[in-house]
């Protein structure tokens, strides 16, 4: 069957060129970031489990995780969580197996468990999730129509369990390219050894307007690894230094300013973003699955977005997660055509339908002056035919996080 593969001309300034820009990016230790961590973690365990006793992936979503902040009491050298971070991961799950044996429980809870607790663990250095966090669960079994249409396509190409639009753009622009990298650098291990003070809660604003950017880096601060206000004052002007360098490698032609913990007051220490775990889920900051960054790994007001959360979705039916990995992988390749200076995709599904079979899937390409639309165009559908003839095979990379989500 032909798929409905539609590509435009899109008349539009590439971003880099256009006048203002807008680009955010919340980072490891954010509590959105930590909710869409756990929801991925647990629906990847989910899977490995289900593969590993059944051969398939059977029916789940668990992309309804919840984080809400705790309390504590941070200080020079020290601190203390007083209360501490409840983690709420809610969803459907299939937790019983019919087998030529009998019925099988599913040990969801165990599952649910020890992955989310692994991945706290290996991602933040103060937060002991023994004693800072509480992880609980609400699971139920899935709605009986998704459930039986998931086990109906099994055998075939999945087929979508939502009406869904999945979507991404390509190449990031300069600005967004900077914001990107300022996080993943502030949370590098090689910042972390140089810098142990710097907490993995790192937030990134960028606002540009023509070539001034600038850069607003909310970073918590460890309070044991600080002696006093003076330290810490010297640790933000550090964490300043070390991404202005950054950014005259990425942004070279661009006048960068950086603001660091702007809300500091200098005579109120309550006032100083110092944390004892790491994140300010420690104290009454709240996140939620979907609420951070998209499939690129931003937060982009001025570009087209989807409000559709990818974590903790099954990678094999629910196209609120394909069709935006496919996109964003689409969107790369599309963009490395001669001739195209941006490109935007947008894929449709519509329940109960093959998932290789969209309702749509929109290419919109933004052309160098000169450049052949009619040859981008052409090959555009090529690459967006491929990829969604053999879509099934992001199901495997989902899984071993192979590929990005936020």
């Amino acid at each position: 069957m032909r798929r409905n593969i539609l590509v435009e001309r899109l008349n539009a300034t590439p971003m880099d060129e256009r006048p203002y820009e807008i680009v955010e990016r919340k980072g490891l230790g954010h509590p959105d970031y930590i909710a869409d961590s756990i929801a991925e973690v647990v629906s990847r365990a989910l899977c490995k489990y289900y593969l590993d006793r059944y051969g398939v992936i059977l029916h789940h979503n668990v992309d309804k995780v919840l984080v809400v902040g705790g309390e504590a009491r941070p200080e020079f050298r020290g601190g203390q969580v007083v209360r501490p971070i409840y983690v709420l991961v809610a969803g459907r799950v299939t937790t019983e197996v019919e087998t030529e044996s009998g019925r099988e429980s599913v040990p969801v809870g165990s599952i649910i468990l020890s992955s989310s607790k692994r991945w706290l663990r290996e991602n933040f250095r103060f937060l002991d999730p023994e004693s800072h966090v509480i992880i609980d669960y609400k699971v139920g079994r899935g709605s009986t129509d998704l459930v039986s249409m998931y086990k109906r396509g099994l055998s075939q190409v999945p087929l979508a369990n939502d009406t869904s639009l999945g979507l991404s753009f390509a190449p990031l622009s300069t600005t967004e390219r900077l914001v990107l990298e300022v996080e993943r650098y502030l949370n590098s291990p090689d910042l972390k050894k140089r810098l142990p003070q710097v907490g993995e809660d790192v937030k990134v604003m960028a606002f540009r307007r023509g070539a001034e950017v600038r850069l607003t880096v909310a970073a918590a601060i460890i309070s044991r690894l600080v002696a006093d206000k003076d330290e810490y004052f010297s640790v933000k002007e550090e964490i300043k230094e070390e991404v202005l360098k950054l950014a005259t490698k990425i942004a070279p032609d661009y006048d960068v300013s950086v603001d660091v913990n702007t809300a500091d007051d200098p005579s109120d220490p309550s006032s100083l973003y110092l944390v004892v775990t790491g994140t300010s889920a420690e104290h009454g900051d709240d996140g939620a699955t979907g609420r951070g960054n998209r499939v690129h790994g931003l937060i982009t007001p001025m570009r087209p977005m989807s409000l559709e959360a990818t974590a903790g979705k099954n990678p094999v039916s629910h196209v609120g997660k394909i069709y935006n990995v496919l996109a964003s992988v689409a969107a790369e390749r599309i963009a490395a055509v001669d001739g195209v200076r941006e490109a935007y995709v947008e894929v449709l599904s519509q329940i109960g339908k093959p998932i290789d079979q969209p309702q749509v899937a929109l290419v919109s390409l933004v052309v160098e002056e000169g450049a052949s639309f009619n040859s981008a165009k052409y090959e555009s559908e090529a690459i967006l035919d491929d990829l969604l003839s053999d879509v099934t095979k992001l199901t495997g990379e989902i899984v071993e996080g192979r590929v990005g989500l936020f």
